[in-house]
């Protein structure tokens, strides 16, 4: 999978954890590699959701596009 794939994927799942917290930004939703007790952090800081929600949507996200 090249970056431009993964890059797609990612927007894919940025916009259905977008579709279920419409306050998220794209800068709470910016991801690095390796980063991803950060991200889940910015959302649950942003969601007020606990870590188990938050944890559960990104992976809902990715698992049906990202491989």
């Amino acid at each position: 999978m090249n970056k431009l794939e993964i890059k797609g994927d990612w927007n894919i799942a940025k916009g259905k954890l977008k579709q279920k917290w419409a306050k998220l930004t794209d800068d709470d939703l910016q991801y690095a590699d390796g980063k991803h007790d950060e991200l889940v952090g910015r959302i649950q800081k942003r969601t007020g959701e606990t870590l188990e929600a938050v944890e559960k949507a990104v992976k809902e996200a990715t698992s049906s596009c990202c491989r």
